[in-house]
């Protein structure tokens, strides 16, 4: 097996893998921001190793993806970026709506669900970003 094709399967399993994560303790974080004798799982220790475990995942498709070996190319990186931008500002913005009159579980839903997902994300749009500004510079 090439190098490069090990690399891609290592990006696509860790981009699945992040995105099942976010969205399962998304999921459970909506729960907890809904009970009121359950702290928020974010919060609390084993929610700090999750976030961990999320960031981690999300510097390894960033890496991969500025070496052009991950699932994210060069041709969908101004996308890719422009998308995680929209999904931080709908997290921030999701904040919110838990505290909305929106309730039972659609604001703590979505604020859930975006806050796992951002802490996935913000990683690769970080490095991509870097690599982007990096790529602009030298063709001066």
């Amino acid at each position: 097996m090439a190098k490069n094709d090990m690399m891609l399967k290592i990006g696509t399993f860790a981009f699945l893998g992040g995105i099942v994560i976010a969205l399962l303790f998304g999921f459970y974080q909506a729960y907890t921001l809904e009970t009121a004798d359950v702290e928020v799982f974010f919060t609390t220790e084993s929610g700090g190793a999750v976030a961990w475990i999320l960031a981690a995942l999300g510097v390894i498709i960033g890496i991969l993806a500025a070496m052009g070996k991950g699932t994210i190319t060069a041709k969908e990186t101004p996308g890719f970026l422009l998308a995680s931008i929209a999904l931080l500002v709908l997290g921030a913005v999701f904040q919110a709506w838990d505290k909305i009159s929106l309730k039972p579980w659609i604001g703590s839903l979505f604020a859930g669900v975006s806050f796992s997902i951002a802490i996935f994300i913000a990683p690769v749009i970080g490095i991509l970003a870097i690599k982007a500004i990096w790529d602009m510079g030298k063709d001066v």
